[in-house]
């Protein structure tokens, strides 16, 4: 098990997130529907679809983590977390940076064609808010016992520190791709 500083990776997590919701207040909010629902040209998701994605991931997790911190004990004591082999595997195979392999979004997470675009980016928006609610929740409670499952596999579980990392590299994996659509 990896440990590290509980208050340095929520500072890093809380910046990244702050970084995906200026961007798509600066860069999607004002976009036409046309441009949001453009198809990129590599054929692959344009940026609504991108967005869209996400959201069913917020949808997701981000009531889990609200739950799960809501019912969790205070500890501002222990500055600490674990992160697991499974965790660090998950987190390093969605980094843009280190998990370059493409991988296929699973049927229930691929966005419909007829998006309504400005809901789905004032969607993404109010997610990346609440997200930013969930860290700075847990800078005082007692996350490492925090068990999270899994999306796509719900008997697998991540610690909650790792959750985290994982949505938020997860978003950045799909801001870049919808930023190549700009």
């Amino acid at each position: 098990m990896e440990t590290s500083n509980k208050t340095n990776l929520l500072n890093h997590l809380e910046n990244q997130v702050e970084s995906h919701l200026q961007q798509a207040v600066r860069k999607y909010q004002n976009l036409s529907d046309e441009n949001l629902l453009k198809p990129s040209e590599s054929g692959g998701w344009g940026i609504a679809e991108c967005l869209a994605h996400l959201n069913f991931y917020g949808d997701y997790y981000l009531p889990l983590f609200e739950n799960r911190l809501k019912n969790s004990p205070d500890n501002v004591n222990d500055n600490s977390i674990k992160s697991t082999w499974l965790g660090r595997k998950c987190i390093e195979s969605m980094n843009p940076e280190t998990g370059k392999k493409k991988h296929k979004a699973f049927k229930a997470y691929i966005p419909t064609p007829n998006l309504d675009a400005k809901a789905t980016v004032a969607e993404y928006i109010n997610q990346q808010e609440r997200m930013l609610k969930i860290l700075r929740m847990a800078y005082v409670k007692d996350i490492q016992p925090i068990k999270i499952p899994i999306s796509i596999a719900k008997f697998l579980k991540l610690n909650l520190g790792d959750a985290l990392q994982f949505l938020v590299v997860h978003n950045e994996r799909h801001i870049q791709q919808a930023n190549r659509n700009l």
